[in-house]
């Protein structure tokens, strides 16, 4: 196995058949002594997870089947567990928390530190992301406020509508499938297969960096908290599979280029941090004089691992085959979608998980706190559940009012932006209102109803008195 690190992410070369090539250690237990040497900050985050599995001697946990039936099966009991507290929470580095507490204590004094952004592992990103360097941590943080206020992020995540999703797909096939063998969000790209000329006919570079965007806001407030949920462990980061077949120079045009520039400087300086592991397919002997343009929109503690055309092998290692695509080998198909990578799959679709986490986005709201991880874990906490595990929903209708509809289909996007049981409650509030004015139609009816029965009974009255004076 070679790792080559040169001034960029690190990428661990794989031989064809997905198995290791051999090392040239002189000494057999030189990388091991050198593996026990590297600094935690040195890798990806959650990486410490597999440290402390591999010291343990225990087998990775599989949660890419995306049950959420164990959790149901004793809820009190896990919410009560330390177990249960490392699923919002996650496992934290003492040093790391003193310096999370010294950033936050900066950017408080400049008044640089947002309610909804004062959160511990959005902290910890930016300090990592500067090499812990405070000045700098703090720096990029105020950076990402300004950009998040200058482009409406928060708006776009809410009301951005990327209607030509279909369509795009069709010539830039990727998207959300599934979770990897520890229960992060799975991303699958084909990028060897992207038809330039076509995408930029169905939409615009500004429309596709906006939906990215969604996708982005998405998966931090949506997607990591009903992993964190299924996996029952801090899920903070993702795995990611970059399919390069068929990937060559003309890849990389001027347009291309735009594309990948902007989406690299976005995912970089405002969601650092969030890619753990990229496992690169398909890869050809020409690969390494594409990996100096590819290497250059990816971050620094990036673990890249190349593997050749014989791959699955190692990629089932990672991943589970029920999550992976046909076409790459695995098990899954995806029939009612119309193939995979159609459609969004994974633990922030499964009813009951979302069922839980508006519980919680609701709760935290009414105390009028946001839904950070110490808040989720806070009310999930001391959330009540009925005896199947479905937890016990309060009225909504005392909440703040908003505007706009929320459907089923949309409720992940308004879940990432904490205004879920707002738009739930201005619909109950709607539909009390239209309650009021039905019971006054009613009451008309009534009156009417009344006052008709009264004509009719005079009506009859008179007709009683005709046939009377007639005979």
């Amino acid at each position: 196995m070679k790792l080559w690190k040169k001034n960029g992410p690190q990428m661990v070369a794989t031989s064809g058949d997905g198995a290791d090539s051999k090392r040239k250690d002189s000494k057999p237990n030189a990388g091991r002594q050198q593996r026990k040497t590297i600094s935690l900050r040195s890798l990806p985050l959650e990486a410490h997870w597999h440290v402390l599995e591999l010291q343990k001697k225990k087998k990775p946990t599989f949660a890419s089947k995306m049950s959420f039936r164990s959790l149901h099966k004793s809820p009190t009991k896990i919410a009560k567990s330390d177990t249960f507290r490392t699923i919002f929470q996650g496992v934290r580095d003492p040093e790391e928390l003193k310096q999370v507490q010294s950033l936050r204590d900066l950017l408080a004094s400049t008044g640089q530190l947002p309610e909804k952004h004062d959160d511990y592992h959005t902290l910890l990103r930016f300090l990592r992301m500067r090499d812990f360097d405070l000045a700098k941590a703090s720096t990029m943080f105020v950076n990402m406020l300004k950009w998040r206020e200058d482009n409406k992020v928060d708006v776009i995540a809410r009301e951005f509508e990327f209607e030509e999703y279909d369509a795009v797909q069709r010539c830039y096939p990727r998207g959300y499938h599934g979770v990897d063998n520890v229960g992060r969000p799975l991303y699958i790209e084909r990028i060897g297969s992207i038809d330039f000329d076509t995408l930029l006919t169905v939409t615009t570079v500004d429309r596709f960096v906006k939906h990215h965007i969604v996708e982005q806001e998405k998966t931090l407030n949506l997607r990591y908290p009903a992993c964190s949920l299924a996996a029952k462990r801090h899920i903070a980061s993702i795995t990611a599979i970059l399919d390069v077949e068929g990937l060559g120079v003309k890849n990389f045009s001027k347009p291309a280029r735009e594309i990948f520039t902007e989406i690299q400087k976005i995912d970089s300086n405002y969601y650092p941090e969030t890619l753990n592991q990229l496992y690169i397919i398909n890869a050809g002997p020409g690969f390494k004089a594409l990996w100096k343009i590819l290497s250059a929109f990816l971050e620094p503690r990036t673990l890249s691992k190349v593997l050749g055309t014989s791959f699955i092998s190692k990629l089932s290692e990672a991943v589970d085959l029920s999550n992976i695509p046909e076409f790459f080998g695995g098990k899954c198909k995806c029939v009612e979608y119309g193939g995979c990578l159609r459609k969004d799959k994974g633990p922030w679709t499964d009813p009951e998980i979302k069922s839980k986490l508006l519980e919680v986005f609701y709760k935290a709201q009414n105390l009028g706190d946001e839904p950070t991880d110490e808040n989720i874990f806070k009310e999930l906490s001391k959330s009540q559940v009925t005896s199947d595990g479905r937890p016990l929903s309060n009225s909504l209708a005392t909440t703040p009012k908003t505007k706009n509809y929320i459907g089923i289909d949309s409720l992940e996007q308004y879940m990432g932006t904490a205004s879920v049981a707002k738009h739930l409650a201005q619909k109950i509030s709607e539909l009390e209102e239209w309650l009021v004015g039905t019971n006054e139609i009613l009451q008309t009816l009534f009156t009417k109803q009344h006052q008709l029965a009264d004509n009719i009974e005079e009506l009859k009255n008179l007709t009683e008195q005709l046939r009377v004076s007639d005979a």
